[in-house]
């Protein structure tokens, strides 16, 4: 019987795969010497003109390699992320060296609350957590099931409130009824509703930080990780200190007049939630099977799809809020109002330049610098 001659191809295969593995690790070693020296000279993780050469050769030898530049693109995109990823996981590391203080968080068995959990840990702090949902579980140092089995809010080095929306406004009440001379962090979607709570902190001197973490519970922890700061007084001020507070290689951080916070995410949020809700909604009425609907599928559907998806699989309560709570929804639904009406308009009317202008306008408007 002659020999299968995939096995000595397949073998040669598996020496190639050592070798790529081996140089896989000398470049991971080089971004960690490249992540110790971005992160010891502040400066950022992610240069974007850097990437953008790497991936430019990637496709310049795709033909060369007999596949697509898509697929070329795809490999060296795989491996950006990794050798971002493997300097971000270096500054953490310095991160940890350097700090180390005691955190609260009221929420912290939550979504969000657990993501800061990890993010303060990695950060070298030692993160205490108050939750009702600890309740159920035996008691453990370091969590609490009330506020009020907290002896002391002074002895944490900031009180940070990740509840769920609604109740946001109320815990900052029973947070600031306790005076405490720490900073305290709330990390609402929408900040209008904590309007009365916040003045009367401020009158009473108490330190309140408005944050907004525009991401998720399931964002990695290395990756660009933006923050948004509504500032309620001085802003260059409160931007200093929550950028010495969240200071990492892989922050970014905003800092906006606290009256356009509401206004920014109404867009940002509001309408980004609202679309995916209404591609996957209208398609409810179509009468078409998903199963067909997927089979058949276009690139832009896919990609509509996936985002569709992701969205509806959070938190609904949570989603109806930010629609809800937010002051300035009417001012979002009536432009996508218009915009439709617009868009019904041009195609019944055939006008193909002021499609074309529609187009070109919606396109700068979403166009980066």
């Amino acid at each position: 019987m002659s020999p299968d001659p995939l096995s000595a191809l397949r073998d040669s295969l598996a020496d190639i795969d050592r070798s790529l593995l081996e140089l896989l690790r000398r470049r991971m070693e080089l971004a960690a010497e490249v992540g110790r020296i971005k992160t010891e000279n502040d400066r950022p993780i992610v240069v974007r003109d850097v990437e953008d050469r790497v991936l430019t050769r990637a496709r310049q030898h795709a033909e060369a390699c007999g596949v697509s530049e898509e697929v070329m693109e795809e490999v060296f995109a795989a491996i950006i992320r990794g050798s971002v990823e493997r300097q971000y996981r270096v500054g953490i590391a310095l991160r940890r060296q350097r700090h180390g203080e005691r955190m609260l968080i009221l929420g912290g068995a939550g979504g969000m609350g657990n993501w800061f959990r990890g993010f303060l840990g990695l950060m070298g702090h030692e993160v205490d957590i108050v939750d009702p949902a600890l309740g159920s579980i035996p008691e453990a140092p370091g969590r609490f099931r009330t506020l009020e089995d907290v002896p002391d809010l002074d002895a944490y080095a900031a009180v940070i409130i990740s509840v769920p929306l609604a109740r946001t406004a109320g815990a900052l009440e029973e947070v600031a009824a306790r005076r405490p001379q720490v900073p305290i962090l709330e990390v609402s979607s929408v900040k209008s509703p904590l309007t009365g709570v916040l003045e009367r902190c401020r009158a009473e001197d108490l330190r309140v930080y408005a944050l907004h973490p525009m991401f998720g519970p399931r964002k990695s922890y290395y990756e660009t990780l933006t923050f948004v700061l509504a500032a309620q007084g001085d802003l260059a001020e409160e931007k200093h200190w929550m950028g010495d507070f969240l200071a990492h290689p892989y922050t970014h951080l905003l800092a906006v007049p606290f009256l356009h916070h509401d206004r920014l995410m109404a867009w940002l949020l509001g309408l980004a939630h609202m679309t995916n809700i209404l591609f996957g909604a209208a398609l409810t009425r179509s009468g078409l099977d998903p199963a067909e609907l997927h089979d058949c599928a276009s690139t832009t559907f896919i990609r509509q799809a996936t985002t569709a998806r992701y969205v509806l699989s959070e938190n609904p309560d949570l989603y109806l809020d930010i629609q809800s709570l937010n002051p300035h929804r009417a001012e979002v639904y009536a432009a996508a109002r218009e915009a439709l009406a617009t868009l019904e308009s041009l195609v019944e009317s055939h006008d193909r330049e002021g499609f074309r202008q529609t187009l070109n306008d919606a396109r700068q408007m979403l166009e980066e610098e």
